[in-house]
């Protein structure tokens, strides 16, 4: 607990068991200085630490007993891992006598969460256990974020060690393996440009770079696109703003990687929701990355020059070094042409699930600085697409790993983390059936957060699929329980409204926000509505389906 206080947690995740109950002893003793938000589940705990960080920057943190509690974390870990949160994970084991003999409730977590996690610990000596804990969320929050794991057996809690306050290692920007001679090349392929764009990930968010960005993009006079993961490092009205990229990107953002003559790669990992087709991807231009992690350079995509080093601090060099007055007027307006020409529009199959979000959006904007989190899913996809994105961590979702149930324990996180802002949880019906659950937790602290179910009666994504490439094989997709959303909402203690299909989605929305206090609304939305475009899997991501062309 005072390893917790010395690093500057307050709010901690967690559900007791067993093992834990030396930690939580200690933790009734800090009532006051540290707050413990008991979830309905252990995943629902990873989740809620994992939206905290994301939306905060610092690290979040969870804990749960042995066994099956450690590995409910695990799904969790994941997602922290692959969207590169910083989470620190405590768990509690059977004392070191009884490791390796099957005992009750044992199981080798640090294996198991070995490929999920930055790094993760067994404490086997109480000596070791303060030094461990520090260097756990150094770790978690140095370089590139992730979760770490701390296992601690149950008599290593027990045993009494000497702890002495010591201030927090700062964690300073890498610039270790940031070359000068890098950042030259870096410049003058910049100046050989006449075309140039830039994809920017997740990686801009979590180096806190926007304001850095903006001046390298005017410096530049680049374009701009974005992954999931970046939404919201630029403005959604940026001219340079091209919208997403890849599966489920703009036609104009696919198009412009594929005209550039240099694609600028900014804290993005080359995923394949949005290169497609590699051998088609960018195939007129040079690639420039830049990038904290060395392991993702020439992993998907081989790119001509890379950067190693936080991405604000590269950008923040190269814009010291990069000359004013560049003019790309050219490409450009061949950007503004486009534009015109392809639209952010909808065909009649997803203009239910448009008009709600963007009745959300205004909603939102009338509010001010609130934030979103999703489950995963056709739902959050248009979210990504219709909604104004326009401050960094302000939008929470699971990219890399893609995870149902997520925005229920990420909008705890996030609300609890700015209690004072609105927090909106975007979520499908398959989705939110996941993790449900923590609809408990929310009307327990009487949390606002407002849920909007998009309700198709189907697993939406998989249906969508099944019909445009598996001629409409419909296997176990379809929803037909008869699960009613607002009467489950309100055995929670949480209020629950029906948003027909022809009712007015932003009279609906309006009246939940105002009502101040937790709402799950049950928005029902054709079975059919689609997320368009898309680029089928194996096509080039510019030639797309289901866009809309404007006569020119």
């Amino acid at each position: 607990m005072e390893v917790l206080k010395e690093q500057g947690v307050d709010l901690v995740f967690g559900y007791p068991g067993g093992q834990v109950i030396p930690l939580y002893d200690a933790l009734y003793e800090q009532k006051g200085r540290i707050r413990h938000i008991p979830t309905a589940h252990e995943q629902g705990a990873s989740h809620a630490a994992d939206g905290y960080a994301r939306s905060t920057g610092k690290v979040g943190v969870c804990i749960a007993t042995s066994g099956p509690g450690a590995t409910n974390l695990v799904t969790g870990l994941a997602t922290a891992y692959m969207d590169s949160s910083p989470v620190v994970a405590i768990t509690g084991n059977v004392p070191i006598s009884l490791l390796g003999k099957d005992s009750f409730q044992e199981v080798d977590i640090t294996g198991v969460t070995m490929p999920v996690t930055k790094h993760n610990y067994i404490v086997k000596r109480s000596e070791d256990l303060v030094d461990t804990l520090r260097e756990a969320f150094h770790i978690a929050r140095s370089g590139r974020p992730g979760p770490v794991l701390v296992d601690v057996p149950k008599n290593v809690q027990t045993e009494m060690v000497e702890y002495e306050y010591r201030e927090p290692q700062p964690v300073l920007r890498d610039t270790s393996r940031l070359r000068q001679e890098d950042l030259e090349k870096a410049v003058e392929m910049l100046s050989q440009s006449r075309r140039p764009m830039c994809y920017i990930g997740g990686g801009v968010v979590r180096s806190d770079a926007s304001g850095e960005l903006m001046t390298f993009l005017e410096k530049t006079d680049s374009a701009v696109c974005s992954s999931l993961m970046g939404l919201g490092a630029v403005r959604a009205d940026s001219p340079r703003f091209t919208g997403l990229v890849g599966m489920h990107g703009t036609k104009l953002s696919n198009m412009a990687v594929n005209e550039c003559d240099l694609l600028v790669v900014i804290g993005a990992r080359f995923s394949d929701r949005v290169i497609s087709k590699g051998s088609t991807f960018a195939r007129q231009a040079r690639i420039l990355q830049l990038d904290i992690d060395p392991a993702e350079f020439d992993k998907n995509v081989i790119s001509n020059l890379h950067v190693v080093g936080d991405v604000r601090e590269i950008l923040s060099r190269l814009n010291a070094m990069l000359p004013d007055g560049a003019d790309h007027n050219e490409w450009l307006e061949w950007v503004a042409v486009n534009r015109r020409r392809y639209p952010v529009k909808v065909t009649s199959e997803s203009r239910r699930a448009r008009e709600i979000i963007r009745a959300l959006d205004k909603e939102l904007a009338r509010i001010g600085d609130a934030y979103v989190t999703t489950e995963v899913g056709q739902h959050q996809m248009w979210a990504a697409q219709f909604l104004k994105h326009s401050q960094p961590r302000h939008f929470i979702t699971s990219g890399g790993l893609g995870t149902m149930g997520f925005g229920t324990g990420a909008s705890i996180g996030t609300q609890l983390a700015h209690p004072d802002r609105r927090v909106c949880n975007i979520a499908g019906d398959g989705s939110f059936r996941m993790n449900c659950n923590e609809l408990a937790t929310i009307a327990r602290y009487r949390l606002p957060i407002v849920i909007l179910v998009f309700n198709n009666h189907c697993l939406g994504m998989v249906r969508q699929w099944q019909t445009l490439f598996y001629e409409g094989h419909y296997s176990e997709t379809t929803l037909d329980t008869p699960l009613d959303w607002v009467m489950l909402a309100n055995a929670y203690g949480v209020e629950g409204m029906r948003m027909g299909r022809d009712d007015d989605p932003a009279a609906v929305i309006h009246e939940a926000f105002s009502r101040n206090r937790p709402v799950v609304v049950d928005c029902e939305i054709p079975i059919d509505d689609k997320v368009l475009p898309m680029v089928a899997p194996g096509a080039s991501i510019d030639d797309m389906m289901g866009f809309v062309e404007e006569p020119m």
